[in-house]
């Protein structure tokens, strides 16, 4: 199901290196390094990156990789310099998804790198509650409004036998992501602006999905990856309290369930109270629930179109 790329990009081999990679060093020697100066750069996960990052030079996966350190093997010294840029890159807290120009996402390798949000593993749990209502269906309608990379489209199209999914994508750069996720799965992606796509699907859908922009213009994102390498197009949702893209995610998801269908979208843990109270304000809704991602936060919230 992989679109991405999984062998270094002609940009990460370079002459210059960060760090000197002794003749003969083993895979461990020059992984504890790289670990090392990840975590002097505070990058979160240190380990996890300096192995994915080996990995996608080497090209193995991740467990070949293992295996290469628990048999003592040593670097390549010609894969060393790409690697060194690679780490350099990392330190410089540059999203470990552009780098290897692929985010995993439930059962998909999305490709992705600069100019689309990259998704989050938070996103796979409200994903879940959609395929949870799809799997009681027969050839389900499916909707993901504002799909980015095309993860959530992508995975509803996967994970759901006989289902018909569209997506919607603003964004140039976002939507040629998600075109070359999404062409494989047979999803029908629409450039359009999530407020007014699909009026051809007015009253017919199924299940209506959505991770719009949510954040509050004043929240400025503490992450170096997220601040400063995600589209703001795809972080703020508009107005002091992020729900003006929410609002109208809700709004064009009551436009085109049917009666009975079911919608749920994501948002940030504090807003879960003012989303359920405009779910109830709109009169579109009823059951409205508040639901919480693996980390027990409130992460998203859906209702049945009255």
């Amino acid at each position: 199901m992989s679109s991405s790329v999984l062998t270094p990009s002609a940009g990460t081999r370079s002459s210059s290196t960060v760090t000197h990679t002794p003749s003969g060093a083993t895979l461990a020697q020059v992984l504890a390094t790289a670990t090392a100066v990840l975590e002097a750069a505070d990058v979160p996960s240190p380990k996890v990156d300096a192995e994915l990052l080996a990995a996608h030079v080497l090209g193995v996966s991740r467990g070949r990789l293992a295996t290469m350190v628990m048999l003592g093997e040593s670097f390549s010294e010609s894969d060393a310099p790409a690697f060194a840029q690679l780490i350099a890159s990392r330190a410089k807290r540059i999203p470990l998804q552009h780098l290897t120009q692929v985010a995993y996402f439930r059962y998909l390798d999305l490709f992705v790198g600069p100019g689309v949000f990259v998704p989050r593993p938070e996103t796979e749990s409200v994903v879940q509650l959609a395929i949870d209502v799809a799997a009681t269906l027969t050839n389900p309608l499916m909707v993901d409004l504002g799909t980015g990379s095309g993860a959530i489209a992508g995975s509803l199209a996967h994970e759901v036998p006989g289902a018909q999914v569209y997506a919607v994508e603003l964004s140039e750069q976002a939507y040629a992501y998600a075109a070359r996720n999404l062409e494989p799965l047979g999803v029908t992606l629409v450039r359009g602006d999530l407020t007014d796509a699909l009026p051809e699907l007015d009253g017919r859908c199924d299940v209506v999905v959505s991770n719009p922009p949510y954040i509050p213009a004043n929240a400025v994102p503490r992450e170096p990856e997220a601040r400063d390498h995600d589209p703001a197009m795809a972080l703020y949702g508009g107005g002091e309290d992020g729900m003006v893209l929410p609002r109208a995610a809700a709004a064009s998801a009551a436009r085109l369930l049917h009666p009975g269908g079911y919608f749920v979208m994501e948002h940030a843990e504090v807003q879960a109270p003012a989303m359920a109270a405009m779910f109830r304000a709109t009169g579109h809704w009823e059951n409205v629930k508040t639901h919480q991602d693996l980390n027990g936060r409130d992460r998203a919230t859906s209702g049945v179109r009255r």
